[in-house]
């Protein structure tokens, strides 16, 4: 065995050899422990881990499995030695070692392998001269490892470039002779090695001379190398030998003879040349080899060239379509390998070039001419990139140049586009493109730039799309290409300007108008332009369009605002720039208008937060060209452009959006024209180029003739004539055509949907006096039917706009009303019948016409029928609900349907009482959208309620008087009181409604919540509606017969006020709402009669389930205001129905809050009323809801119980209704209590009565319990000793019942007494019962009421003894529930006895009496009873306790053992010095046997109360004790990162509890510390080498014993245990200077160390014991061993 080398200091060798056996492990968490120790290690001796690892690596990976682990520790170890301590020798011995494991095999391609070269290439860092005899040993023929080692020669090089290349020549002398022996197989490891020791020449050089190391020798053996190579090895069938020869070749032609490259050259470059046909690495590499070449043999100082260009010609064919091989590179992967290539390809050319640059040039464009898509490809690339580098060389070339591009403007393929638009843009910043050429170049970028969604994709679908390259990057490349050359390159601007006016017209470049534009801007921006020159510069030439043209075109493409490159706003710049161009009266107002356009089109992005932008856009654009032709004044000019509008329709008979836009500016510019026949051409040809089929061309048709119209609206009335007569009148024609011809009957549709439009459009914008003759032959000719049938909604507005015609103020009568509304109502529904709530902007346009239309057939004569009105109402109500937007749209739309609500309202009845009835029939509808959950529809039903109050009050009251007079007079408050007299005397017009008729006790109670809404606008209309119906109310006539009581004057006062309270709201918004709504509240009680008052409480459910919060906050505010204020006058059937009504209310709200607010009114009325009948209705609800629902499990609460919540908190009422409730329960049986011994439990179920009303009862007390204020404890209180027991008793019984089968007993206990905990504050009782309530095993039950007794024992203790008293009968009984029942009770109500007296001992004795009962639950219920007593009682009985406990401690059931341990830490808190010091040692010795206890429990709990222990060992017994606590200390360190987290508590505590005993100051410090309460075992570590320092440097003496109770952990039966035992046990021998500890327990340790790590099944153990072995050598505070060696 070996020995250390020093002594018996410490056993290293010994050590680091297990640490290196273990790097063989099977887990891999022990390899990673053992290596990481051991590189640690290597730092601080490395020729020992050498040793260690050299021993055991003899026999190779057949021996020791992880050989490559092995290695990667050894390459560590060998560079951390210091050059003094590097030994030849051993070195070379490990080189050998390494060798014989690369030798073992033929390949060089495992892991191991690389880790062995690994070992080479270090030892080469100190000794290269070494490394290379070892290596040179086995560089022969016949050697297998032969391209192993010339491997590591090459990682060597590429390691350490300055030792490699001086001794290059030994390499080459040794390498040379065995090459032309290598198998192909192993040539690319030669290959790549010749190429990085090449490589490593070339950095070398760029140090030190390469002279001095490229000698004669080394040249010829390059040379022969070089031979062999280009020779042999290229020529193999292998593609991986030919490649990485060609690769080394590319290095080595810069160090051979230039007479042997020129006889190389053929060969080379055609070997080369051979590998393109291969994949894209190969193409990189043989790129990268030819541009070394192109570089040696054209551009070497030594001499000329030695190839011609004839030479290079095949070259550079070769190299041109990598070019385009690598353009078409689409793989991710392949992409950064691509571009590499293509940079090398481009390389190569300019070595060329550098050298042949007219050759070259014409060899470029000789590839060009022929069109073959690689070749012309790769072509334009070199001539793009070599144009700015041999600009000089190729200026006489430009011609040349010119010619072959134009050739090429017609290619297809999108690769050769793209070049060839990257060229031309190159071409242009040289000055290439001058004159006609020029502008043929120019209109190639343009018609590029103008590739539309339908070109690419034709595109995308042809072969022509190569690769990457899409229609989109070649559209972008030429729109940046020619904004490139119009900015930056002032000669290009003679050849832009004029000639890029022609790229506007053409619709092929209609995609290119926004780039042609900037364009053009830019020129005129740089160039400042005077309007002569421009003139000029455009006539001088008669191909540039004329500026009608051009005006027509650009403003009819302003349409879309969003069209990509900002197309309007840069022809809207454009326009600005040229305005002299189109007519000199237009230059001042453009300069206004246009920068008002181009900001409202600026933002894209807040544009399309405005969904009616499209049309606001196109409206100003027409605007903008009818102000312009006002502005002109030019009847010629106009004339001109509006033919040009005409010629251009050809333009975009593709772009139907474009196409309808045409039509409405040609129509404004008609409206501009007096000339008839010209416009009578003009609307023709509009009607022949429009597409009628598409909605939106018929649109664009119908605003363009309506335009018209304004001005020439017989020319425009007599065409739509003429259609219409020559598409047929009859239906008859249009059935026919289904079955004969379907596409006819779908063109007459068309057409008909597009004379609706047109109609509707030439009646809109006609002058009004004109239509007006028309409007009676237009219905009378029942061309209306047949535009019934029009589905798009345009043309419904169009059809409306005819009917709706009298909406401007034209009085003339209307024929077929009743038919006409049927039409409206037709066409303003939706054909998908999708509701209101998806309404489209075009469809709110339809139905905002229609109710116009509506309100105008509804005021002409005759009046409705009832049938009629209740369709329009059904049909345009729902119009309150529509979504708010866009707002400006739909309000309009409101604002009618207001209009004709009360248009009906006013034509509707003969007088004002069936007014009056439909007024209500009205409101009744809207009540759903005044109470909506949305605020825009609550503002709509009260404007709606509002106006046609007012509407109501001007027909009804301000119209006539109760005595029949007119307009005002002072009747109404002079003789409403007196005055009753019969008035059915009067004609039915003098008829006034009566008060009641109002309904407004059900009326006010629907509009007083939005007097408390959220919207400010809302409640001033609430609160002025409110003023309308009582001033309406006091104005009008009571029966004779009212016998209803009505302080007129007081009334009147109310009224005052509430008009106030409106004055304020109107004047101040900022007002409080709470305070104005007091103030309308206090306005209505006094107004209210009682009837009224009665009918408005019966209906308050509706106001408090107000969707909104505020507002049902307030309906509950005034139910409480008119109950506290007139509540004396209601009946008891007045009582029982608001009861029943607030209930109601409570269960259907859901928040919580207002559920509250709610139950608070139901308390109010019962505090103001009769208690006993609102008590009596809420229990009837309650039992009708438990005989119908699951109340418990109701979604959101039941809200019976929670009115017992209020009740139970209410000042007043909870005294009457406990008390209440208790009587209810005495008068329902109960369960007895009173079995006797023996008697079966199932007696229990026959018992048992199942009464709603008393489930009700105890439901109800356990509300009043839960409601928790001070009151209803108060209450509590009072007989809180009789319902404790009741509780206590019911719950025994309860759970007596539970284990016979009846579950809803129980239950229903537990919640009661739940309840009770909550009012009496008891929060930890009710958790118990939340906990284990409804458990029914034994221990669980048991548990649960001794738990229970003891919280009341804590909340009442003088309750306890009248509890006892009544519990005690039970104690005896020999049913064995009760008997643990009552123990468990006692047990804890003996904990707060204090002041008992003789009751106490009474209790004790029954305890110690039962303390040997045959029930082991009995047994430690007793005993936990005896230790629970107060510390004040503790003290008198504590010996007897104490000796219970220790005799229990022993006790063979292991609950009661759990139990006698834990009720030792409760008498450990309040016991005194005398009485546990006797028994001190006996406890401490029983808690020490019980910590390796197998329960975790029981071990959490000894470990618990031996800390308690720690505050007795301070008297005679300390140092007994002290050495008690010694011998835990070591277990409880273990502990402390225990797998059960309740033993890691219990440690960490009782840690804390002694640490202070020991008197180490380092050991108190440690609890403050991040590694104590942290559960990674990494900090855990930290923290035991931290105790063995403080157990090392502070209690010296006592590690001794502390390392013998480590040790004997070693075997604990918890892996984790020993695995912490062996790290604090190393981290002891580690940090301690006790030669003795170390010479007593090393030997020990390590042995054991070493049988774990190879006996233990447990990969932690064994980690960790790595870790420690690592730990120990690491840590050691001698130094000897860092020297000592492994003797061998």
């Amino acid at each position: 065995m070996a020995s250390s080398s020093s002594g018996n200091s410490i056993p290293a060798p010994e050590a680091v050899q297990v640490l290196v056996s273990s790097l063989a492990d099977e887990s891999p968490i022990v390899r990673e422990a053992s290596t990481a120790a051991l590189k640690d290690l290597a730092s601080l001796n490395p020729l020992l881990v050498l040793d260690c690892c050299s021993s055991v690596s003899r026999g190779g990976r057949r021996r020791f499995e992880n050989i490559a682990g092995l290695f990667q520790v050894m390459s560590v170890a060998i560079r951390a030695l210091d050059k003094d301590h590097v030994d030849p020798p051993y070195m070379a011995k490990l080189a050998k070692i390494a060798t014989a494991e690369i030798i073992s095999t033929k390949e060089f391609d495992a892991d191991w392998q690389r880790a062995a070269a690994g070992v080479f290439v270090a030892i080469g860092s100190h000794l290269p001269d070494l490394m290379m005899e070892e290596i040179f040993l086995h560089l022969s023929g016949s050697n297998l490892a032969l391209p192993a080692m010339v491997q590591i020669l090459a990682d060597f090089a590429s390691s350490d470039v300055f030792q490699f290349t001086p001794r290059l020549k030994g390499v080459l002398k040794r390498v040379l002779p065995i090459l032309g022996n290598v198998k192909d197989m192993h040539r690319p490891i030669f290959a790549n090695a010749f190429k990085c020791w090449c490589e490593a020449c070339w950095q070398y050089g760029n140090e030190y001379p390469l002279f001095t190391v490229l000698d004669g020798d080394v040249m010829s053996f390059l040379n022969s190398a070089f031979e062999l190579l280009l020779k042999v090895w290229v020529t193999s069938r292998d593609l991986k030998v030919r490649t990485s020869s060609v690769e080394a070749l590319g290095q080595m032609v810069g160090l051979i003879t230039r007479t042997q490259l020129k006889t190389a050259l053929p060969r080379l470059v055609s070997t080369i040349l051979e590998l393109y046909k291969k994949d894209q690495d190969v193409s990189f590499v043989a790129t990268c080899s030819l541009h070394h070449l192109l570089n040696a043999s054209l551009l070497s100082e030594s001499g000329p060239p030695l190839l011609d260009f004839e030479d290079l010609t095949v070259i550079l064919s070769t190299l041109l379509p990598v070019t385009y091989i690598n353009n078409d590179c689409k793989e991710h992967s392949h992409f950064s390998v691509g571009l590499k290539t293509y940079n090398e390809v481009q390389h190569c050319f300019l070595t060329v070039g550098l050298v042949y640059p007219e050759d070259l040039f014409v060899f470029l464009l000789n590839k060009c001419r022929l069109k073959e898509e690689p070749l012309t490809f790769g072509a334009l690339s070199v001539l793009k990139h070599l144009l700015p580098r041999l600009s000089e060389a190729w200026h006489s070339k430009r011609p040349m140049l010119i010619e072959a591009v134009k050739m090429l403007l017609d290619e297809h393929n999108l690769a050769v586009r793209k070049a060839l638009a990257e060229l031309i843009v190159v071409m242009a910043s040289h000055c290439y493109l001058v004159g006609p050429p020029g502008e043929l170049f120019v209109e190639y970028l343009v018609r590029h730039c103008a590739l539309s969604d339908l070109n690419r994709a034709a595109i995308e679908g042809s072969k022509a799309k190569i690769g990457t390259i899409c229609p989109t990057d070649l559209q972008a490349i030429c729109e940046k290409g020619l904004l490139l050359i119009t900015v930056t390159i002032p000669e290009m601007e003679h050849v832009l300007w004029p000639f890029l006016l022609k790229m506007i017209i053409p619709q092929t470049y209609t995609g290119a108008v926004a780039t042609v534009c900037r364009c053009i801007s830019e020129l005129c921006r740089h160039r400042s332009l005077q309007s002569n020159t421009m003139l000029s510069d455009c006539e001088a030439r008669a191909d540039i369009p004329k500026p009608e043209e051009l005006f027509a075109r650009l403003v009819v493409l302003l349409h879309n605002p969003l069209a990509r490159e900002q197309l309007a706003t840069q022809i809207l710049t454009l326009l600005f720039y040229l305005s002299p161009l189109f007519h000199k009266n237009i230059t001042l107002f453009w300069q206004d208008e246009i920068p008002k356009m181009k900001a409202y089109v600026s933002d894209p992005e807040d544009l399309k937060q405005d969904p009616s932008y499209q049309e606001i856009w196109d409206d100003m654009i027409i605007n903008f060209l009818a102000e312009s032709l006002d502005v002109i004044q030019d009847v010629d000019w106009v004339i001109s452009l509006g033919n040009s509008f005409a010629e251009q329709y050809e333009l975009y008979t593709t772009d139907d959006e474009h196409s309808a836009f045409l039509h409405r500016c040609l129509g404004i510019l008609l409206q501009k024209v007096h000339d008839r026949s010209y416009v009578r051409a003009k609307i023709d040809l509009m009607y022949r180029k429009a597409d009628i089929g598409l909605p939106v061309n018929r649109l664009g048709l119908a605003k363009a003739m309506g335009l018209v119209a304004a001005s020439h609206l017989d020319t425009v009335l007599d065409k739509l004539k003429h259609i219409l007569d020559s598409v047929g009148h009859s239906i008859f024609q249009r059935i026919l055509s289904f079955f004969s011809d379907r596409t006819k009957m779908e063109e007459s549709d068309d057409i008909h949907a597009a004379l609706a439009l047109m109609y509707g459009y030439a009646a809109k914008y006609a002058p009004s006096t004109v239509i007006e003759a028309r409007i009676d032959a237009l219905v009378g000719t029942n061309m209306l039917s047949r535009l019934l049938h029009v589905r798009h909604p345009t043309a419904k507005q169009g059809s409306q706009s005819v009917i709706g015609a009298a909406e401007s103020g034209i009085s003339f009568p209307l024929k077929r009303r009743d038919q006409l509304l049927d039409y409206i109502l037709t066409l303003m529904g939706r054909d998908d019948e999708d509701g209101f709530s998806e309404s489209n902007l075009e469809l709110l346009h339809t139905q905002s016409i229609a109710l116009r239309a509506c309100t105008t057939l509804v005021s002409v004569e005759p009046k409705l029928t009832t049938e009629t009105r209740n369709l329009v109402l059904k049909a345009t109500l729902g119009f309150f609900g529509l979504p708010n937007d866009p707002p400006e749209v739909v309000n309009r739309l409101i604002d009618n349907l207001i209009t004709l609500l009360c248009a009906i309202l006013v034509t509707s009845g003969e007088d004002g009482r069936s007014r009056t009835e439909q007024l209500l029939n009205i409101l009744r509808q809207i009540d759903l959208y005044v109470s909506s959950s949305v605020e825009y529809q609550r503002k709509r039903g009260c404007l709606a309620a509002h106006e046609m109050l007012l509407k109501f009050r001007t027909i009804c009251v301000s119209g006539f008087c109760a005595l029949g007079c007119q307009g005002s007079c002072t009747h109404s408050k002079q003789f409403h009181g007196a005055l009753h007299r019969n008035i059915s005397n009067l004609p039915s017009a003098f008829l006034s409604p009566s008060r009641d008729a109002l309904c407004l006790g059900e009326r006010i109670m629907v509009y007083l919540p939005r007097c408390a809404d959220t919207n400010p606008e809302v409640r001033k209309v609430s609160a002025q509606i409110l003023d309308l119906f009582f001033s309406i109310s006091l104005s009008l006539p009571r029966p004779v017969n009212s016998s209803v009581g009505l302080d007129i004057e007081l009334s009147y006062s109310a009224l005052s006020s509430l008009e106030d309270v409106i004055a304020i709201l109107k004047s101040d918004a900022s007002i409080d709402p709470s305070e104005v709504f007091n103030r309308v509240v206090s306005s209505v009680c006094i107004l209210f009669t009682k009837d009224e008052l009665v009918a408005a409480l019966h209906v308050c459910s509706g106001a408090i389930c107000d969707k909104i919060k505020q507002s049902a906050e307030g309906a509950i505010q005034a139910v409480i205001e008119f109950v506290t204020k007139r509540g004396n006058e209601l009946n008891e059937s007045d009582i029982s129905r608001t009861t029943q009504s607030l209930l109601s209310a409570a269960v259907h709200v859901t928040e919580k809050y207002l559920r509250q607010e709610t139950l608070s009114a139901i308390c109010s009325l019962a505090d103001n009323t009769s208690s006993r009948i609102v008590f009596n209705e809420v229990l009837a609800a309650a039992g009708r809801d438990i005989a119908t629902k699951d109340v418990s499990r109701l979604r959101g609460g039941w809200p019976i119980q929670e009115a017992f919540y209020a009740f139970s908190q209410h000042a007043v009422l909870s005294y009457s209704f406990l008390e209440h409730v208790t009587s209810v329960l005495n008068q329902t049986p109960t369960l007895r209590r009173d079995s006797g011994k023996g008697e079966n439990p199932s007696n229990y179920i026959e018992s048992h009565v199942k009464d709603d009303v008393f489930q009700a009862a105890v439901i109800a007390l356990t509300a009043f319990f839960r409601g928790g204020g001070k009151v209803g404890k108060k209450a509590v209180e009072q007989s809180y000793a009789s319902v404790l027991a009741t509780l206590v008793l019911h719950l025994g019984s309860s759970h007596g019942l539970a284990n016979s089968g009846q579950q809803e007993p129980l239950r229903v206990l537990l919640v009661a007494f739940t309840a009770f905990c909550e009012c009496v504050g008891d929060l930890e009782m009710g958790k118990i019962l939340a906990r284990d309530g409804e458990n029914n095993d034994d221990e669980k039950w048991i548990g649960l009421i001794g738990d229970l007794a003891g919280c009341i024992s804590i909340k009442r203790p003088k309750e306890v003894p009248t509890v006892c008293l009544i519990l005690s009968r039970s104690l005896d009984q020999s049913l064995i529930f009760q008997r643990e029942a009552a123990a468990a009770a006692f047990s804890e109500f003996v904990r707060f006895s204090v002041g008992f007296g003789s009751e106490l001992e009474q209790m004790v004795e029954g305890l110690c009496r039962h303390v040997s009962d045959d029930s082991p639950n009995v047994r430690r219920l007793c005993l936990r009873g005896l230790v629970q007593m107060p510390s004040i009682h503790i003290l008198q009985y504590t010996t007897q306790i104490l000796s219970v406990i220790l005799a229990l401690l022993d006790d063979p059931d292991e609950s009661v053992q759990l139990t006698a341990v834990s009720c030792l830490l409760t008498v450990l808190e309040s016991s005194s010095n005398d009485a546990v010091e006797p028994i001190l040692l006996n406890l401490s010795v029983r808690l020490r046997n019980l910590q390796i206890c197998t329960n975790a429990k029981i071990r959490a709990n000894a470990f618990a109360a031996f800390g308690a222990l720690g505050r007795y060992g301070v008297g005679e017994q300390r140092d007994a004790f002290l050495e008690q606590v010694h011998a835990t200390l070591p277990r409880l360190v273990l502990h402390l990162h225990d797998d059960d987290f309740g033993i890691r508590r219990a440690c960490r505590n009782t840690f804390k509890s002694i640490a202070p005993l020991v008197e180490a100051d380092g050991m108190v410090a440690l609890v403050n510390t991040h590694w104590f309460c942290s559960d990674h075992r990494g900090d855990y570590e930290d923290l035991l080498r931290e105790i063995a320092r403080q157990f090392t440097e502070h209690m010296a003496s006592r590690v001794d014993t502390y390392m013998e109770s480590i040790i004997q952990a070693f075997d604990a039966p918890w892996p984790v245990i020993q695995a912490n035992a062996v790290y604090l046990c190393s981290s002891m021998l580690a940090v301690s200077e006790d030669q003795h500890i170390s010479a007593l327990y090393y030997s020990q340790v390590f042995g054991m160390l070493v049988g774990k790590m190879s006996r233990s099944p447990d990969a932690i153990v064994r980690a960790t014991c790595s870790s420690a072995l690592g730990l120990l050598l690491k840590s050691a505070n001698s130094i000897s061993w860092k020297a000592a060696r492994l003797d061998l």
